[in-house]
């Protein structure tokens, strides 16, 4: 399992290098693989130009790339990723969404926690959670037709969530009263 925080949760005192070290021996790669993981990682997430520089000072869409990184090292299985972009400029969200993208080709499962709707229309099932409570889940596709009306004939996904809450809330408004 790979995990990447919401809030940037490196070693800021440490260089973009001796965070990646860190990591690799962390999750347990033998010298020969730390070696090399860490070289694919600078080359994938462009870290080279701030190998030496103290992780507290880059950045923070080189923050999110090293904290990415990081979480991958060890080519996890499933990752697990906590407002991955929140911050970011749109730049760096398209990249990010790329290498997010990349993973899932190669069979990795990516769970995301995000409040940007449009980035909820790359995964291939939602889940919306409201007040703590999922409130709908299926595929962005799906979630937007449960959506349609006379009104809202070709909803967004945050259209889809908003109507699904209105819905969900006059579902618990009522469900005392039956």
């Amino acid at each position: 399992l790979g995990y990447m925080a919401q809030k940037f949760s490196l070693y800021g005192d440490l260089s973009v290098r001796q965070n990646l070290s860190f990591f690799a021996g962390v999750y347990g790669l033998d010298r020969r693989r730390a070696r090399t993981r860490i070289e694919e990682m600078i080359a994938i997430f462009g870290l080279g130009p701030h190998l030496r520089t103290s992780a507290k000072l880059l950045p923070l869409g080189f923050k999110q790339r090293l904290a990415l990184a990081c979480a991958v090292m060890h080519e996890p299985e499933a990752l697990f990723l906590d407002e991955p972009t929140s911050g970011v400029d749109p730049i760096t969200r398209r990249e990010f969404w790329n290498h997010i993208n990349g993973l899932v080709e190669k069979g990795v499962t990516v769970l995301v926690t995000t409040h940007f709707m449009d980035e909820a229309e790359y995964c291939d099932r939602t889940a919306l959670i409201y007040r703590g409570e999922t409130i709908a889940q299926g595929s962005p596709d799906e979630l937007k037709a449960r959506a349609t009306s006379e009104e809202t004939p070709d909803p967004s996904l945050e259209d889809a969530f908003i109507a699904l809450v209105a819905g969900s809330q006059g579902t618990h408004a009522t469900a005392g009263h039956a």
